[in-house]
Formats: structure tokens, sequence, C-alpha cells
């Protein structure tokens, strides 16, 4: 493993993108490690990625995620929640990464939107800028709002403005709302 001490997270997910890559699941980063991606810099002891698995298939893939010597913790959500399943991969350095399986709303092509950064001599795949303000207005919370609202400014006119509006409506009322409200802003 990267990572020989706290607040090391971005490095755990490095180990676990080399995971994912083997087993060739598509993912996308998201969260504040997307937020700087996208000019919107903030701190998080964590590191998050949705992924193309099913919350099934992520059973599997917890599996494979401890016989590689990561700890592991899975949740399942329940019929109302948004996010089907979380599995959260931890380090004896209390570093976290959660994986998002099953997001309502989340389209496959999220995940051929995504872009690649290079990041510690390796490559990340990451929510392209429509896919993560539309996420970031779905979650909804204050500052999800504001990471949102600061992406939009940060990017201009460097938005497909038609792909943003599209992907927000995949995932409902609430969310347009919240970009409707942006706009006004």
């Amino acid at each position: 493993m990267r990572t020989n001490g706290p607040g090391q997270s971005a490095l755990l997910l490095l180990d676990v993108v080399d995971l994912l890559s083997a087993e060739k699941v598509g993912y996308a980063v998201i969260g504040a490690m997307a937020a700087s991606v996208h000019g919107v810099v903030r701190a998080s002891l964590d590191a998050d990625a949705v992924l193309s698995l099913s919350p099934l298939e992520l059973g599997d893939l917890e599996r494979r995620c401890k016989s590689a010597g990561f700890r592991t913790s899975l949740r399942y959500g329940d019929d109302d929640d948004p996010i089907s399943a979380l599995l959260e991969i931890s380090d004896a350095h209390g570093n976290r990464v959660d994986l998002l399986s099953g997001l309502r709303g989340l389209e496959r092509k999220a995940f051929s939107r995504a872009v690649d950064v290079p990041f510690h001599g390796a490559t990340l795949r990451v929510a392209s800028l429509e896919d993560f303000v539309a996420m970031k207005l779905f979650a909804g919370g204050p500052q999800d709002i504001d990471d949102a609202r600061r992406a939009l400014e940060i990017a201009g006119k460097d938005i497909d403005t038609v792909l943003l509006k599209r992907i927000v409506e995949r995932y409902g009322r609430d969310a347009m709302e919240a970009l409707t409200n942006l706009r006004r802003v």
C-alpha cells in the first residue's frame, strides 16, 4: 500500500483504483477530490468514487478487497436511500475510501464522460463537470449546493448546459429546482 500515515486517503484511493482497474470495474471519482479538479478546493478526510457495479456485485468486490489486504465495511441502503450500497475501505492509519453503488439517477454514460486526471504518477477517472454538478445538486446539502455553485462559476462558459440539464433531470425534481435556483443567483 502507498499509505504510511493518516491524511493519505487519496493515496489509498490509488491502491483501490489499481484493484478496480485489474477487475475492469468502471468508476468515477466524486466528492472533494472531484471538486478540486473542477476548481473548488476544500478539505476532506476521505476519498469517494461511484462504481458501475450493482449492489450485489459490490459484495463480490468486497471479498476481493479483503483478499488484497484492505479493511472493508459494506452497508446496504433501504428502499428510500438514494445510494443502494456503500463499500468503505480503510487502512491501519485511518485513511478511508467510500465506493458507492446504485446511485439513484446516475446514468451509465457518466463513466464514459469521466475525465482522466494525472495524480501521483497514476491516472484517476474523475466525474465530468456536468456529472459532478448534477450529483452535488442531487445530494442537496448546503456544502453540496455551494460546491455546485462554485464549480459553475469557475467553469463559466466551459460547461455544456444542455447536457447538464439532461443529467440533472435524471436526479429528480429537487435537483432541478436546485439548478434553477443556482441560475437565479
